[in-house]
């Protein structure tokens, strides 16, 4: 299905079946766990019924690996990566879900196509700051690859500092 732009703001749907562009909205209603709305349409001219779905459009995110290879954005790594840092840790589920959000928020923010993820774990980095000290240290270690003890205390003084 196609949409033509007709005046300023008014968007005709042409009918599938004999290309006529009256069509009428019939019926409209949530689809997909309102993530988009179906529309029942019929044709002025042939009588016809068919089917619209109507979807906000997405562009998918790239993360630039250290390797330079591409991959698409998975918020699930995100999660992953803060719940390890977070286990058994004071933190509520709720707060560790709020930081996990904030921190998509953010990187959604920067309304790039591509992002290093180098730039995402910096990003994680700064909100575990803010969430718990413990979990900060622990994400940074993995992240940072820390190599050995003196490596470890040298990020353990910038953070104290």
């Amino acid at each position: 299905m196609r949409t033509e732009l007709v005046g300023k703001a008014e968007y005709i749907m042409k009918c599938p079946y004999c290309g006529h562009p009256d069509t009428r909205v019939i019926d409209s209603r949530p689809a997909e766990e309102n993530n988009s709305i179906r529309r029942r349409r019929s044709c002025d001219v042939c009588g016809k019924r068919f089917t619209t779905y109507e979807k906000i459009e997405t562009i998918p995110l790239i993360v630039i690996k250290k390797d330079n290879n591409r991959e698409q954005y998975d918020r699930a790594k995100i999660e992953q990566g803060v719940l390890s840092a977070c286990y058994k840790r004071p933190v509520p589920a709720s707060e560790i879900q709020k930081t996990i959000d904030e921190i998509e928020l953010e990187i959604f923010n920067r309304e790039e196509k591509e992002i290093p993820s180098s730039k995402i774990g910096e990003i994680v980095m700064d909100k575990l700051m803010a969430l718990d000290p413990v979990a900060y240290v622990r994400f940074a270690s993995v992240y940072r690859e820390f190599k050995d003890v003196n490596t470890f205390m040298s990020e353990l003084k910038q953070f104290l500092e």
